[in-house]
């Protein structure tokens, strides 16, 4: 099983521990007998050499994907659609999503309209359908022209880890002991006071844990920063400043099991992160999510998951009051009805599942626990923690690729300033002719000048001789005309 740094290092996770839930359910739910999943990897590979090995290798490749439809996401979907385009064998997605606001105005998605028609049209060329999160991502579909008959709705595969059955959310009562778990989502900040909705639980529960879940969330908890030092503090818990790090009070999953696992032990749990709580649900921990988006706001809506509009929320908001407010009912009584839809969808593109031919995942569930899955991340102290030899190595690694970078700046330079010496006196050549040059016009001007004044003179003298002649000339011309 990988560590912690090879997590952070080889970003195992995706950039986001959310991923990994979806993944592993979807790996689970198709651990049929007679059926090996195997893993493409977190990075999409689009060459013609990677599709001849699909081609050659497997039966059928399975995309489970969460919110694609981004333009953030656009070059790794244009990567996968490249991929898809080369394969020969059946191409089957299921879960993917659009994101966009909680309006569920399309608009913003216009520029990426035409990397989605792409990727959809590959796959629907190699599957009966495709499976998406939820009604908005099926209209968007729809409207973009794919016909109503190609997409199914069956939300995301992470609610179906246990396949048709759904823990019971357990009934508690929220003390200013109780254990609470609230995750956050920095691109909600714009939207809501998420750092002042945390700052006044935590206030209010010591017992709170903040559980991140971005790589960058990792990278910090392993290495640190300069900020309880530098002074510099902000309001969202993203340096070792603020009080959450500062009191240990944050954990970064890297691991479904081990995730789920720790979220028993709270008593509930509260959020912008979508998967953060449904960890928290599939444990049995009462949940709610603070929608601020599409992604968020589309699967709380399919899967019936208790959810308030961030924006509704002041940052004095207690969580007794989230809890209290919310209904699990509906989530669990149509989970029956939910998961054979997303089986019907499994069948109509000829995918075996585990928990209605198989086991019901008592084989995956069985390798899971022989392995030594890591815990979450906790704030480094800065003792050893078993992870020094690698920052070290890490450090060491870094310092050599500066240095490189460092000298061939070096060269650059030495290179433009050859150049730029090389250029300065080409300009001051040019400088220096063009003085002569200027100076050889100025006393062109004087020769001239001269000149003038010289055919001037001549022109005096030459008017003074021929004056009286010309007079007259004239007198005599004037009479002779006066006797006709």
């Amino acid at each position: 099983m990988a560590t912690p740094t090879e997590f952070i290092h080889q970003d195992l996770i995706g950039t986001n521990t959310g991923n990994l839930l979806f993944s592993d359910s979807a790996h689970k739910m198709l651990s049929a007998p007679d059926t090996e999943v195997v893993s493409n990897g977190i990075r999409t590979d689009p060459s013609a050499r990677r599709a001849a090995e699909i081609n050659e290798q497997y039966d059928v490749f399975v995309v489970p994907l969460a919110n694609a439809f981004r333009p953030s996401f656009q070059a790794s979907l244009d990567r996968l659609s490249t991929l898809v385009e080369q394969l020969t064998i059946p191409v089957v997605v299921f879960g993917v999503g659009a994101q966009t606001g909680a309006d569920y105005d399309t608009g913003p998605l216009k520029p990426i309209e035409e990397s989605v028609r792409r990727f959809v049209s590959a796959v629907l060329d190699r599957s009966a359908s495709i499976g998406v999160r939820g009604e908005l991502t099926a209209r968007y579909l729809t409207e973009m022209g794919f016909p109503a008959g190609s997409v199914d709705i069956i939300g995301c595969p992470s609610m179906f880890l246990y396949g048709d059955t759904f823990p019971a959310v357990r009934a508690v009562e929220l003390t200013a002991s109780s254990r609470i778990a609230v995750n956050l989502s920095p691109d909600a900040i714009p939207v809501g006071d998420i750092a002042g909705l945390a700052r006044h639980a935590w206030e209010r529960y010591p017992n709170l844990l903040y559980y991140a879940q971005n790589l960058v969330d990792a990278e910090l908890l392993l290495w640190g920063d300069l900020t309880p030092e530098t002074g510099v503090e902000d309001p969202f818990p993203l340096q070792l400043s603020h009080p959450l790090m500062r009191e240990n009070k944050v954990r970064m999953p890297l691991d479904p099991t081990t995730w789920i696992d720790e979220l028993r032990s709270h008593d509930f749990a509260y959020g912008t992160r979508i998967h953060g709580n449904i960890a928290a649900l599939l444990a049995g921990t009462p949940s709610v999510v603070l929608t601020h988006d599409s992604r968020t706001l589309e699967l709380c809506r399919y899967f019936d998951i208790p959810h308030v509009p961030l924006t509704s929320l002041s940052a004095d908001t207690d969580p007794r009051e989230l809890y209290e407010a919310a209904d699990y009912s509906a989530m669990t009584k149509h989970h029956g009805e939910r998961f054979e839809r997303i089986v019907a969808f499994l069948d109509r593109n000829d995918l075996r599942n585990t928990y209605t031919h198989g086991d019901r995942g008592a084989a995956f569930d069985a390798r899971l626990a022989a392995l030594e899955l890591p815990a979450s991340m906790p704030v480094w102290d800065g003792s050893d923690d078993g992870h020094m030899r690698y920052r070290i190595s890490r450090l060491r690694e870094r310092i050599a690729v500066a240095n490189t970078r460092i000298d061939k700046r070096v060269k650059e330079n030495k290179e433009l300033r050859t150049r730029l010496a090389a250029a300065e006196e080409r300009a001051s050549e040019t400088g220096r002719q063009l003085a002569a040059a200027q100076k050889e016009l100025a006393a062109a001007h004087k020769r001239l000048a001269a000149l003038e004044r010289r055919i001037g003179g001549i022109e005096k003298r030459v008017m003074v001789r021929i004056g009286p002649a010309v007079r007259r000339r004239v007198r005599r011309i004037s009479r002779a005309g006066g006797k006709d």
